[in-house]
């Protein structure tokens, strides 16, 4: 009788991966990258743009001159209007109304922002005239550069009222 002993066919598998396992491992593997790309893609698209010339960043309205005294010009691109006070003063107002967000157009007939879903009314200078809105229309930071007025629109500045310390001057 021979006493030579034979590996079983068990004690051969434990040291390899079962086909199993290695399925398991490899759907893990293709679940956490196809997770982490649609991380990816949230974050990106809810990150803000910080891109010169875009809202969010800082925008060039044009040359101090091209605002006469006593007008109020719209920014598309910056979603903003700039109204030059009487007195050569600068505001940048939000285009969104504070009470639901909608979009304020600037009246020229009637010299007022006039908000078309609810009537919310403000002055030239973002004061609230007519409710609902809560308070004055939001701001962003004007500065002027060589003779360009430049809105910085990544932050809107919130206020209870217009207060003249506001204006900028070039």
């Amino acid at each position: 009788m021979s006493t030579e002993h034979k590996p079983n066919a068990s004690q051969e598998d434990a040291s390899a991966i079962s086909r199993r396992d290695f399925l398991k491992l490899g759907g893990l593997a293709v679940g956490g990258l196809l997770t982490l790309e649609i991380g990816g893609m949230i974050l990106r698209y809810v990150a803000p743009r910080q891109a010169e010339g875009e809202f969010g960043g800082i925008i060039t309205a044009g040359a101090i001159d091209d605002f006469p005294p006593g007008s109020v010009t719209h920014i598309p691109s910056g979603r903003f209007y700039l109204s030059r006070l009487p007195d050569g003063g600068f505001l940048a107002l939000y285009q969104r109304c504070t009470h639901l967000g909608c979009t304020v157009p600037w009246n020229q007939d009637e010299d007022k922002f006039i908000c078309p879903c609810h009537n919310s009314q403000f002055t030239a200078e973002g004061e609230l005239l007519n409710p609902p809105a809560p308070r004055p229309l939001d701001l962003f930071r004007v500065f002027f550069e060589e003779g360009l007025v430049k809105v910085d629109t990544s932050k809107p500045i919130q206020r209870a009222h217009f207060d003249p310390s506001q204006v900028v001057y070039p």
